[in-house]
């Protein structure tokens, strides 16, 4: 009965997890497309390519978003006879293309900014319009409300790939405050400082890529869990009155979810039957208090006692 319980509490969650992944996507998507319009338009009118550049990278959003919905719907599958331990890391997968399409996005921005800094005659750039300013200040309100927005959402369901779009849409936010400081610079008798700021955009960009990179490269490698989350287990496990001790205590992160492995001392006068009811008690109890905690491995060993030694 406990079991089943169990098992139906982690359907459930499944299930709550694509529907916030997939309400939160629809709503980036359509704020992204809005705002990769406005900014495009802005840019073209005003003659800014801090704006356009801006404009370039919020369009990147909306495909980013796509990858972020295919990778959580792939992770989300059912184990099968090829993938016996699930999917979860394909969320990973999806993170790492959307930190390489970040970063080949801000080379593009990067470049044609540098041209225009190195070409030395800044008297051809053209004087970004009030239209591009305003544009700006937009795009920052928005970006960094879609930053909150998507974080919030995946701190709760806790989604490396939704976290890496958050990350995208405040990297989106901070080029638009280099674009801001960029176009009131040029409107004030600089214009190479348009063409400066697409170039901190770069900055900021490749920033944001290289910190979803690494993420995503941690949870694939079997990083373990943090200190305080072993600490944790441990105090799970000692509470069952028959632990005696924990001779080892392993944890890998596996995607978005835990792998645990544990090996107890228990009383070796127990029977088999003892020990086992013993280890899946503790199994039960980690599992009830860790929603993350995927598999566990309980092994028990005999406790050392004074004629052992």
């Amino acid at each position: 009965m406990e079991e089943n319980y169990i098992t139906n509490q982690k359907n459930v969650a499944k299930t709550d997890f694509q529907k916030v992944a997939n309400k939160v996507a629809l709503v980036t998507i359509i704020g992204n497309v809005a705002l990769s319009i406005l900014k495009l338009m802005a840019g073209i009118i005003a003659h800014s390519s801090a704006m356009i550049s801006d404009a370039i990278h919020s369009a990147s959003d909306v495909f980013s978003t796509f990858v972020v919905i295919i990778g959580i719907k792939l992770a989300s599958k059912e184990p099968d006879k090829e993938h016996p331990y699930g999917h979860e890391r394909l969320e990973c997968v999806a993170a790492i293309i959307l930190a390489m399409v970040l970063f080949i996005t801000g080379i593009g921005i990067g470049f044609d900014a540098l041209k225009n800094i190195l070409h030395g005659n800044y008297s051809e750039l053209q004087m970004p319009g009030m239209l591009a300013l305003v544009a700006a200040i937009v795009s920052i309100a928005a970006k960094e409300g879609m930053y909150w927005y998507t974080r919030f959402y995946a701190k709760k369901i806790d989604s490396s790939a939704l976290m890496a779009d958050a990350w995208h849409h405040r990297s989106d936010a901070f080029s638009s405050i280099g674009a801001l400081i960029g176009i009131a610079g040029a409107r004030l008798g600089f214009p190479v400082m348009d063409s400066i700021a697409s170039l901190v955009i770069f900055v900021f960009i490749a920033k944001a890529a290289f910190d979803i990179f690494k993420d995503a490269i941690d949870k694939m490698v079997d990083h373990s869990c943090d200190e305080e989350t072993e600490q944790q287990i441990c105090d799970c496990v000692m509470k069952n009155e028959n632990v005696l001790g924990i001779d080892l205590l392993q944890t890998r992160i596996f995607g978005n979810k835990i792998y645990v492995d544990v090996e107890i001392q228990a009383d070796g006068s127990h029977s088999l039957q003892e020990a086992h009811d013993i280890a899946e008690a503790v199994h039960d109890e980690i599992e009830r208090n860790f929603p993350k905690v995927k598999h566990i491995m309980v092994h028990v060993n005999p406790a050392k006692t004074e004629e052992t030694k």
